[in-house]
Formats: structure tokens, sequence, C-alpha cells
């Protein structure tokens, strides 16, 4: 039986090799929880419980796997040291997960401190269509490998949402390209569509608009469709290979 633990930090950065001076490939945000196939004194191998995704983080004193009952639904939530907003501990990212263990006017508590109720949503929750808040990363500067408020990526801005509407989805746009199977035309794109290039994708929020998280801008940006199909296939050569539909 595999053993899993539960990151406990707000955010934990997953390197290709054991070093930081490697590739950082993605991150796991609290309450995501991983296994671990090998170990030193100072870095774990791991594999991620959510989507399978392989990487080396940093040896640290990470929780025995708890199951949660709540995520946060905003983009960052504060943690408070007492239910009050007199102390503030640190913050959560969107769609970071956890286990309310008692509740006091308006705040929720868990292991690392209080956060307001209005912030949570039961881990159950879906909204009525994946995407419906994506613009709340519009701004939010670009990061390779990238999943929380801090940065983010073009990839990692699909895949949380999805997470967090607890549906799968795989990490790398690559990958992403190929799980996804219905495949649309350009004349038929519409709303929540989403649309890829080798190693870049982004969505669609009308049949003219699009939002992603473009390194060349350096931040997550709304853009018309056309004008960005343009601009990739000017400045990186690169057209679309394919459009998919949830």
């Amino acid at each position: 039986m595999i053993k899993y633990f539960t990151n406990n930090f707000e955010i934990i950065n997953l390197y290709k090799r054991p070093t930081t001076k490697s590739e950082v490939v993605t991150q796991m945000i609290y309450g995501d929880s991983f296994s671990i196939f090998k170990k030193n004194k100072n870095w774990l191998r791991i594999k991620t419980k959510e989507d399978n995704y392989k990487g080396y983080i940093k040896n640290k004193k990470f929780s025995d796997y708890i199951k949660p009952t709540h995520k946060i639904h905003v983009l960052r939530s504060t943690i408070y040291k007492f239910p009050n907003k007199q102390k503030k501990i640190s913050e959560l990212s969107f769609s970071s997960k956890l286990r309310i263990i008692d509740k006091k006017s308006k705040y929720c508590k868990f292991s690392k401190g209080w956060v307001h109720q209005k912030d949570l949503k039961p881990l159950s929750f879906r909204h009525k269509t994946p995407f419906e808040k994506i613009n709340i990363f519009k701004n939010i500067k670009y990061k390779w490998g990238g999943k929380s408020f801090r940065g983010i990526d073009c990839s990692g801005l699909i895949q949380i949402f999805l997470n967090f509407n607890n549906k799968f989805c795989p990490r790398d746009a690559k990958d992403q390209v190929k799980f996804f199977k219905k495949e649309i035309r350009f004349e038929n794109i519409k709303k929540n569509d989403i649309i890829f290039w080798k190693g870049h994708v982004a969505l669609a929020i009308s049949k003219t608009k699009l939002i992603h998280a473009y390194g060349p801008m350096k931040k997550t940006i709304i853009m018309g469709i056309d004008e960005t199909i343009n601009k990739i296939e000017k400045t990186a050569k690169l057209k679309v290979i394919g459009i998919k539909r949830l």
C-alpha cells in the first residue's frame, strides 16, 4: 500500500534534479499530497497524488496524509494566528486544501491557524463551469512551473481550475493536448475551449478573447485570439496544434 504525505507548506517547488539550481518543473500548494520513492538527508524524490508528477523536493518535516474538508476559492487567503485579523501568519493560494478542525465566529481553524470562512468552499464544491473564476489570475506574474498567486505558468493555470473543480488534468501542455479528446474547428471556437500550441496553452473566454499565462508578457493576460495566434506564429514560429473542448 502506498503511503502518502501532505504538503503543509504554502508552496513547495518540485525540481527536475536534486539541486535548487535545477529547473522548477511544477509546484505543490498547501494540501497537495505525494508519495516518496527515494530519499536522502537533503532531498526527496516524489510523485504527486493529484497528477502523478515526479520531481525532487527539499527534505522537510511534512505531515502524514491529511484528508481535507475544504478548499480556498479566492486568489489568496490570509492565515491568522487567532480568529480575528490582528496577527497575520501567512497566505494560502487558490485551490489549497485544508482540514477544518474548529470554527469560531466567522473564522475556521486548521493546523496552521485561522482563515475567514468566506474564503472557503467544501471540498466537494464545483463551479457551474470549471473556468468560471479564471480571471482572478489576471495580471499575476508568469513563473515557469508556478501554480499560485505568486506566479503561474500557462498549463498550471488550466490545471489548477480543473483540479479545483475535482477534475483530473495533466500538468504539462504536451500531455493536456493528448488528454482532452474533443477536437474543435477554429471557426467553431467558443468560451471555455482550450487552445494549444507546442509547449503553450490558452483558454478562450469568448469567441474572440483568450486568457493565458504568457511568458513574453511576464504575466497572465487577456488578449484577442487572432492577435495571439499571429503573435506566437511571428515571434515563436509556432502554429495552433489543437483546440479542445471539455
